[in-house]
């Protein structure tokens, strides 16, 4: 318990510092130890269908699309989808392509009686680099944490 402790502490003072109002910020890293270390814990992955098929998964995160592809329009059933696939009272981590779609997810969650949520920096695929292109700086992939393609 110890570890979690310290993860989700270090995560809850970087959302203080990012004046974030959900519970935590962790790195990918930090979030696959937490889905380790905390039993009930879920990871929300929230890109397009499109981009799950196409750029990959993560193994038995629960899969909610925060805006439908195509079209990019926000999806009105995302509090009733996640509602009827993530406990309230569960740890939730979300995650997104690069980290911005699931700060969005979080911040709904929280509103919709969710506290325990946390937002994964970096998201899948990590920043743009210096020519534009994704998967070179951070991200869940880059770190070699588990992913599958479909």
């Amino acid at each position: 318990m110890g570890k979690l402790n310290d993860l989700l502490t270090l995560a809850h003072r970087r959302a203080s510092d990012m004046d974030l109002p959900y519970a935590g910020a962790l790195t990918p890293s930090e979030a696959f130890e937490v889905l380790k270390l905390a039993p009930g814990a879920k990871l929300v992955d929230v890109r397009t269908r499109a981009e799950l098929d196409w750029v990959g998964r993560v193994p038995d995160a629960v899969e909610i699309e925060w805006q439908t592809y195509p079209g990019g329009q926000p999806n009105p059933s995302f509090v009733s989808q996640l509602t009827h696939q993530v406990d309230k009272e569960a740890l939730v981590l979300f995650l997104c392509r690069s980290g911005g779609r699931s700060d969005g997810a979080a911040r709904l969650a929280l509103e919709a009686g969710y506290t325990n949520c946390y937002n994964v920096l970096e998201g899948f695929e990590g920043d743009k680099d210096a020519r534009g292109q994704r998967n070179h700086i951070g991200g869940w992939r880059r770190a070699g944490l588990p992913w599958i393609q479909s």
